[in-house]
């Protein structure tokens, strides 16, 4: 018989017990009973956990004692809640990583496939940070366990976990430690100033007075235009709270804490009209800070909607970025999918003040003309393959929950389902038939090439 072992649930949903992550565990409980599956509501209980040390070292204790941790979460824009984001930030800040050191761990999710990646990705890298030993993931489409096939799946997941911690098995890093800027940047004053016009130009910052780097970075951003552009701290709003999973946004797009607090009135006047968007942080583990999570999924009153649609972004970040590829693949995703258009990334890194200077200036520069021209590049899989993961799913089993995104979806066409273009169907079944016949097949494909490129002659003619 298999020797009893305790694992640390961490809970990074908000709804606790009531998450549908959760009910994987449960899973995992009914099926290895032998085993104790301890559970901590980290989101749920977050505020409570930060304020009451009592309550925090209750938690690293019983991971201290344990033979292994389970991080469970469902995703919220492309990683973690910003309240399960803030737990790993204290883990750091209150220097209790030993705890962590060496523990075999895994971690589960539940999404519908939305860049549930880069979140592991996230989880994994921080896994490695706090040198535990990573075995593997799971991430599950909400109603996987519904299905035999699923349920398979997910015990087989779990008995290679308690096989690995039994069996003292090795696992490998897949991500290195991170190498700190330790540069301080100096602005100079610009050469000249740029012409904004009507453009309106807003930069949300999460910026504290003792992050140098990341307040001259925004200022000698703000002085290469020629009028004063609007500046919003996050950390001077009042938000009540993160999102609570509750989706009582779902029918009509009004969220639970509306006229509670600022949050609300704040994206709409100020985020969603602006023409060009800064988005400036500082890297705090290996993303921006908890505040900016929070930001984040609280903008999730919007569902599933594009918002953004035409607005020129940029990112001004204080930090490794370049060592943290998973931030910018986030971020790319996330303009794409807000069909906005990403113009830079402009970081503290390069060693050099002057250099900054200018990539800052020619930011603004290029900002300014896209927005003129109203240029928005053309999206990548994921902008095209993000749409199509939402489109599909509200069509489908979500429609009922989400009715103000299938209102939307409708009104711009966005349940653009191939099967519906008959022309196509028809043309390729006409098609499919006669090349069945050998010499007539033979004609195509001799005249492929030339085939696909005729169409382009008319164009390039003109």
């Amino acid at each position: 018989m298999e020797e009893k072992m305790k694992i640390i649930v961490l809970n990074g949903s908000p709804k606790g017990k009531l998450s549908i992550t959760m009910q994987y565990i449960k899973y995992i409980e009914k099926v290895f009973p032998h085993h104790e599956l301890k559970i901590f509501d980290i989101s749920r209980k977050l505020r409570t956990i930060e304020k009451d040390e009592k309550v925090f070292q209750e938690i690293i204790n019983e991971v201290k004692s344990s033979d292994g941790v389970l991080w469970a979460f469902p995703l919220y824009y492309c990683l973690v809640h910003s309240n399960y984001k803030r737990f790993i930030e204290l883990i750091f800040e209150r220097k209790v990583t030993d705890a962590f050191r060496d523990k075999y761990t895994v971690a589960i999710s539940t999404s519908i496939h939305f860049y549930d990646h880069t979140a592991h990705n996230y989880i994994n890298a921080i896994c490695d940070d706090l040198n535990m030993k990573y075995v593997d993931f799971f991430s599950a489409e909400m109603s996987d366990i519904l299905k035999e096939s699923g349920q398979k799946k997910l015990t087989l997941f779990a008995e290679n976990f308690f096989r690995a911690i039994e069996d003292n098995q090795p696992t490998s890093k897949n991500y290195i430690p991170i190498i700190p800027n330790n540069f301080d940047y100096h602005s100079g004053p610009p050469t000249d100033r740029i012409e904004v016009g009507n453009e309106k130009v807003v930069i949300v910052t999460d910026a504290l007075t003792d992050q140098n780097n990341l307040n001259a970075m925004i200022d000698r951003f703000k002085q290469s235009f020629s009028k004063n552009v609007e500046i919003v701290n996050l950390n001077e709003l009042d938000i009540k709270g993160g999102c609570l999973g509750c989706i009582h946004c779902g029918f009509d797009n009004i969220c639970v804490y509306q006229d509670k607090d600022e949050f609300i009135n704040f994206f709409i006047t100020k985020v969603k009209s602006a023409d060009i968007l800064i988005f400036a942080g500082a890297i705090k583990d290996r993303y921006l800070s908890s505040k900016w999570k929070l930001f984040f999924d609280r903008s999730f009153f919007n569902t599933h909607q594009p918002v953004l649609t035409g607005t020129q972004i940029g990112f001004i970040i204080s930090g490794p970025l370049s060592q943290l590829p998973n931030i910018k693949e986030i971020f790319k995703a996330y303009v794409e999918f807000q069909q906005g258009n990403l113009v830079d990334f402009i970081t503290d890194e390069y060693g050099e003040s002057s250099r900054i200077d200018d990539l800052l200036h020619n930011l603004a520069r290029r900002l300014v003309k896209f927005s003129g021209k109203k240029y928005i590049k053309p999206s990548t899989f994921r902008g095209i393959g993000g749409m199509k993961v939402f489109r599909d799913d509200i069509w489908g089993k979500l429609r009922f929950i989400f009715q103000a995104d299938h209102k939307f979806y409708k009104k711009h066409r966005l349940y653009d389902f191939p099967q519906k273009n008959y022309k196509v169907r028809i043309f390729n079944s006409i098609i499919m038939t006669i090349t069945k016949i050998p010499f007539i097949r033979k004609k195509f494909t001799d005249r492929m090439k030339s085939g696909m490129t005729k169409p382009f002659q008319k164009v390039l003619k003109n």
